[in-house]
């Protein structure tokens, strides 16, 4: 039993992305390498509940936070789970373990006036770079989308008639996200000046001064830059855009679950965080229903 197995199977059966199966990989090595360390006689068939609770309590005395733990602890718990299930193990040392307690950091997010001065059409060149930086930042703000799902869009994925985009997520789970008139005006403008202005590589959407698909790490340059010149929030990430969308649509109405499928979630739980951003909703229910409001 190896743990390369393991990752194969994240690889092709549950079509994990590399990023995933890296960390998986990382997060099993370094338990691995804990175990043959405390004893070389040790196999992954041989170690019980013990090692691991002993490895969880080494990892919190070097310092790791609550947060890295449970990641690494839900890798390895993955991992026996696969084995089990293939009769490679008779029994789950790490079933009945449980994670440490962690306090879940609240999504931040831009006000709608942040927002609203950002994608101000004057503080943006009518250039190429202007016209495709504006769609970046508008894109994440009006579909939601992660950072890997936008860097992946291709032209064909984009429909401007019927206003809306396919996306492919998680687990290569596809979804289509609806937009509004702006951002299809934008999008066509974009387009046109793209196509006249730089000769294309690829069918990606977005991409580079020499035609390349935009990278995710230029992606972050460009959003980091523009949410410092008009918000002083600690993060200035896209994931920042993905939580100001949802907090968004919460607040102007919008039911949970509609927002679990447009953001692509596979649990509400985790859509629910954002539930506590909408105090101006609470607001004005609140103002609209109570009697002494």
């Amino acid at each position: 039993m190896t743990v390369k197995e393991f990752l194969d199977y994240m690889s092709q059966e549950l079509n994990r992305s590399p990023r995933t199966i890296s960390s998986y990989a990382d997060d099993l090595y370094t338990f691995e390498a804990y175990f043959l360390k405390k004893d070389e006689g040790l196999t992954w068939e041989t170690i019980d509940a013990d090692i691991i609770r002993d490895w969880m309590e080494a990892m919190v005395d070097k310092g790791n936070s609550p947060s890295t733990v449970a990641r690494r602890l839900s890798a390895v718990k993955g991992f026996f789970k696969f084995a089990l299930v293939r009769g490679m193990v008779t029994s789950d040392p790490a079933h009945a373990i449980l994670s440490p307690k962690r306090s879940r950091p609240l999504p931040q997010f831009l006000k709608e006036n942040e927002m609203n001065a950002l994608l101000d059409k004057q503080v943006w060149g009518d250039g190429f770079e202007g016209l495709r930086d504006r769609l970046i930042i508008m894109m994440f703000y009006e579909t939601g989308v992660r950072l890997s799902e936008l860097v992946g869009l291709d032209d064909e994925a984009v429909n401007l008639m019927d206003k809306y985009i396919k996306v492919t997520g998680k687990g290569n789970k596809q979804r289509v996200i609806p937009f509004g008139n702006e951002l299809k005006s934008t999008i066509k403008e974009y387009v046109e000046e793209r196509n006249r202005s730089v000769s294309r590589k690829t069918q990606a959407l977005l991409v580079s001064e020499a035609g390349s698909r935009i990278g995710p790490e230029m992606v972050r340059r460009i959003v980091k830059e523009n949410l410092a010149r008009f918000c002083s929030l600690k993060k200035k990430s896209p994931h920042v855009l993905r939580h100001t969308f949802a907090t968004a649509m919460l607040n102007h109405g919008a039911d949970i679950e509609s927002l679990k499928q447009l953001l692509g979630h596979s649990r509400l739980s985790t859509t629910e965080i954002y539930t506590h951003t909408t105090f101006e909703q609470l607001k004005r229910v609140y103002t609209e229903a109570h009697p002494r409001a």
